[in-house]
């Protein structure tokens, strides 16, 4: 029995499945190749919708994504009505992305072992900044680098630091522990009462959610204090 949405175009499916929606409401895995290359398509002509000429493409190709890969532009504008130079473009250049995402190695996440190890990642961000910024570096319970977060930036005496969006990087992050970073402009990295209270309030805050603050650096001209190190925290 054919399919009754054969005949109807995209925008008149069910919301659930339309490729764009279904990706959104599924998730990119619950597409089939011919559903991804809809989204890349857009659009149809007259007779077929951007799934008729997406399944037609994969046909050419006996559903072989390594071989489509291997066309051009020319190529693909050939294969089918409907496919102009700009659809073409697209479906090379996603193609060519998904080829050079396989040949990249995974890169390892840094690990942090040590007040030097937080110092020796992020030092290159704040090393010329004439102004104070304040960083969190976000691990993980191998307590590897998920992510690194500039919370916040300021004159060359302070900045204001929301505590708040400090947790909320934490949580989307699904960090277990956290470094705060920040800099002193001026070279003197003796930490003010401000910068001793502040990391209190992190801490506290982060127990809270089952994270720990384990250090907080305070950079200066290629040196740097260390809470942890110094027994602060």
């Amino acid at each position: 029995m054919e399919d009754p949405k054969e005949f109807l175009s995209i925008k008149s499916w069910a919301e659930e499945d339309r490729p764009r929606e279904k990706l959104l409401l599924k998730g990119k895995a619950a597409l089939s190749d011919a559903e991804l290359i809809t989204i890349l398509l857009r659009t149809g002509v007259t007779g077929n919708s951007a799934l008729d000429i997406a399944k037609k493409i994969l046909n050419r190709v006996n559903g072989d994504l390594n071989e489509l890969g291997k066309l051009s532009v020319s190529d693909l504008k050939k294969m089918e009505k409907g496919i102009g130079e700009t659809k073409a473009i697209t479906i090379v250049a996603a193609l060519e992305l998904g080829r050079r995402r396989q040949a990249t190695e995974v890169r390892e996440k840094p690990v942090i072992k040590s007040s030097r190890d937080s110092f020796d990642y992020i030092y290159s961000e704040v090393a010329d900044l004439s102004h104070e910024a304040f960083y969190m570096l976000y691990l993980n319970r191998s307590n590897k680098v998920v992510a690194h977060k500039l919370i916040s930036t300021g004159g060359v005496s302070g900045t204001v630091v929301d505590v708040k969006m400090v947790l909320k990087h934490g949580i989307e992050t699904l960090a277990t522990a956290m470094v705060a970073v920040h800099n002193h402009p001026s070279g003197n990295i003796k930490p003010s009462q401000a910068d001793i209270e502040l990391t209190r309030k992190i801490k506290e805050a982060a127990k809270l959610i089952e994270i720990i603050l384990i250090d907080h650096l305070i950079i200066g001209e290629k040196k740097y204090y260390s809470f942890a190190d110094e027994g602060m925290i």
